[in-house]
């Protein structure tokens, strides 16, 4: 922002003071400030006494985004085309397009990323400071905001803004896109209704949250669906439905929620169908045994492939204690989980399912067995030719896979 941007700025905040408003909430209201501010400044300048700014549309635009939005950032959230910024050094400001990163012209100083983090945390009632050097929130849109600080990091605060596309909302936006097809949607569609436990897996950034919330998208009206997150991420249409969000510790050390909590306190709620956002690390236990009692869910985990992640959420639950063991856990991954959908992100930034199983409830020599629905040959996820073995829900509610399935072995 150059001086006579800064200046104006500043001019529109003095007002803002002196007329007690809050622009955040008017946005109208910010831009008629802004205007009034820059014709004063126009004619001054005019006059010889101030500089001229050459682009006073792009000026309006940069003013009204330092005072009701995130700075110069604003322009990349709300860009469609961006789907992530992040900050090395407020020289070193990265978005990516399309799952592809790319250096910004964007320059800041240390005090304005500092500025823009603060803004962006006001709303969710969190905090970065020496003692809480990482904080994972929210923004209004729903996007997700990651932060860490010095001493942690080197220099420089290190900062993440993954954000919320409301674009795909549902599996058939997934095929036009090439994520799926029509036939593997159809079946996924299918193990929803029939109340299959689902996996989601795959690294970060292959669209685990964005399928979630489209398998999410075709559960049955009058289900009741409780939702549990480290922050707020899934954005659900559903006609009932409960979020809940885990919450740092104060100052005193007080007051932290957990994950492990929420989901137990999840089941006291009624649910028809539980949504685990992550499992990382003991609350997989708290899962598990939710799952185990015959409730419906859902949730994702970081994993290299389908078969990695019912080997990791074997593991995972035993970080819960010492008297966890394999002996109770791997058999309750076995029966428990239905389907496991893995997500990748190519090296062109596609983002696709490049493979979905379902364990058959089965152990061989500690693995869980499992049989392969769907597979990418050359880059195409097709039919394996195999069935789910574990028929019983699917029955229960009326459906046979079966039927979608042998569409694409005809």
């Amino acid at each position: 922002m150059n001086d006579a941007v800064r200046l104006i700025a500043d001019q529109v905040r003095s007002r803002v003071r002196r007329d007690g408003v809050d622009l955040s909430t008017r946005g109208e209201l910010a831009h008629q400030y802004v205007h009034d501010e820059l014709r004063r400044y126009s004619e001054r300048a005019l006059g010889g006494s101030l500089p001229l700014i050459s682009d006073e549309v792009r000026a309006a635009r940069e003013i009204v985004a330092s005072l009701t939005g995130f700075g110069a950032l604003q322009p990349y959230l709300d860009d469609p085309g961006v789907e992530e910024i992040w900050i090395n050094a407020p020289s070193r400001v990265f978005i990516a397009r399309d799952g592809v990163p790319e250096l910004t012209a964007t320059v800041l100083t240390d005090a304005d990323v500092r500025d823009l983090v603060e803004r962006m945390l006001q709303s969710s009632g969190r905090r970065v400071d020496l003692s809480s050097p990482f904080v994972d929130a929210s923004l209004p849109d729903g996007s997700r905001l990651h932060v860490v600080i010095p001493d942690i990091t080197q220099r420089h605060w290190a900062v993440n803004i993954r954000k919320f596309t409301k674009q795909i909302r549902d599996l058939n936006q997934l095929v036009a896109l090439g994520s799926l097809t029509q036939q593997a949607a159809e079946f996924l569609r299918m193990c929803v209704l029939g109340g299959q436990n689902i996996l989601v897996a795959g690294a970060t950034q292959s669209g685990k949250t964005t399928l979630l919330n489209a398998l999410l998208s075709v559960a049955r009206q009058n289900e009741r669906i409780v939702t549990v997150e480290e922050t707020f991420e899934l954005d659900l249409s559903a006609r009932d439905v409960v979020s809940m969000q885990c919450r740092q510790p104060s100052l005193e050390g007080t007051g932290e929620i957990s994950l492990r909590r929420l989901i137990k306190e999840a089941l006291r709620m009624r649910p028809d169908r539980l949504v685990v956002g992550e499992v990382r690390e003991a609350e997989s236990l708290d899962l598990l045994i939710a799952l185990n009692s015959g409730l419906p869910g859902m949730c994702s985990i970081h994993a290299n492939g389908a078969r990695d992640a019912l080997a990791k959420l074997s593991t995972l639950p035993l970080l819960a204690g010492r008297n966890i063991d394999a002996s109770f856990v791997v058999p309750t991954v076995a029966g428990c989980i239905d389907i496991v959908v893995q997500c990748e992100l190519d090296r062109h930034g596609r983002r696709r399912v490049s493979e979905i199983i379902a364990p058959s409830g089965n152990i061989t020599g500690g693995v869980i067995e499992a049989s392969p629905i769907f597979d990418s040959r050359n880059g195409v996820l097709e039919p394996t030719g195999g069935h789910p073995t574990k028929l019983a829900k699917f029955r229960a509610a009326g459906l046979d896979p079966a039927i979608v399935l042998r569409q694409g072995a005809a």
